[in-house]
């Protein structure tokens, strides 16, 4: 290939990526890299929308169920094995295309990763105490202070994220959101499509009928397996996914049955509200609506060109 590196396919949760990524594949020579934080884990399926069986027979993917769900996976091993899977498919001539919703994981891949102060053991303990004290909302609610950018794509329920993002102000002064934004020159040529609809509520529909069809297929049966082992809990990556923590609260009798459909589907629709504030100023060179049908071979017409 002499034009881009990859072609992108971005958008908010619920979008129709995959499925619009598939349809691209059947013009396309290409092999679909994985941006998801959720795909990359095994026992998975349902929650997480994961492309079937068959789907990934019909074209190649790459970064799902490359994990266990009692493990962690850093935005620095996503940039590692996504820059494998790029050159891997390119050297056999064929196009990557990388397709998802987590946009930290791409941001990194495209621009690199920032260099951030050194962990300090003491902060960090004192962040851990205040959240024991007064709970993770009240972390947040101190990080929205100081960095409300940073704030704004850190989901309240995401420890992890917070405590870093909190004491990495903390220690240095400087908001995590500065120290991330380091150079604007990309590292890698792409062509960057977005299903990005004019407001996020016009996902909600396709939000509340998918999350229903994987309560039909099976999704409080995959989380009691998932409940069942003794090394999975909570505040694990894995477990925080959308979906996941509000059926695992059901299964322990925090929620009705109803009450928890009401709040994965509310959960989602925030997610994919931190999506689009990340896509408003994503630097796209095509955005499409997910609600309108498109010329799939006309798209794919395009990519050739890019490529």
């Amino acid at each position: 290939m002499s034009g881009v590196d990859f072609v992108t396919l971005v958008g908010p949760t619920a979008s129709g990526k995959s499925g619009l990524a598939l349809e691209l594949a059947s013009y396309l020579p290409c092999e679909i890299v994985s941006v998801d934080s959720a795909l990359v884990y095994r026992g998975m399926d349902i929650g997480t929308a994961k492309p079937t069986w068959a789907e990934r027979q019909q074209c190649r993917h790459h970064l799902i169920d490359i994990l266990d769900p009692a493990e962690s996976y850093s935005t620095a091993e996503f940039v590692r094995d996504a820059e494998q899977a790029i050159h891997d498919i390119r050297a056999r001539g064929r196009v990557p295309l990388l397709v998802g919703g987590t946009m930290m994981y791409l941001r990194s891949l495209l621009f690199g990763l920032a260099q951030l102060p050194s962990a300090d053991p003491e902060v960090r303990q004192q962040i851990c105490a205040m959240a024991s004290e007064k709970g993770w909302g009240y972390v947040h609610a101190c990080l929205r202070q100081v960095d409300p950018v940073s704030a704004a794509r850190i989901h309240p329920n995401d420890p992890q994220r917070l405590q870093r993002a909190l004491e990495v102000y903390q220690v240095s002064g400087k908001p995590l959101s500065e120290w991330q934004k380091g150079t604007q020159t990309p590292r890698w040529k792409a062509a960057q499509i977005g299903l990005v609809p004019e407001h996020r509520q016009a996902l909600m529909p396709r939000i509340e009928g998918r999350f229903d069809v994987m309560l039909a297929q099976g999704f409080e049966t995959e989380v009691r397996a998932l409940k069942a082992r003794s090394d999975l809990h909570l505040d694990l990556p894995s477990m925080r996914s959308v979906g996941y923590r509000q059926m695992w609260e059901y299964l322990d009798g925090k929620y009705t049955f109803t009450e928890m459909r009401t709040r994965a589907i509310i959960a989602t629709g925030q997610l994919a509200k931190r999506q689009m504030t990340w896509l408003r100023k994503w630097p796209l060179d095509m955005r499409l609506d997910p609600l309108c049908t498109h010329k799939v071979a006309d798209l794919a017409k395009w990519i050739e060109r890019q490529i």
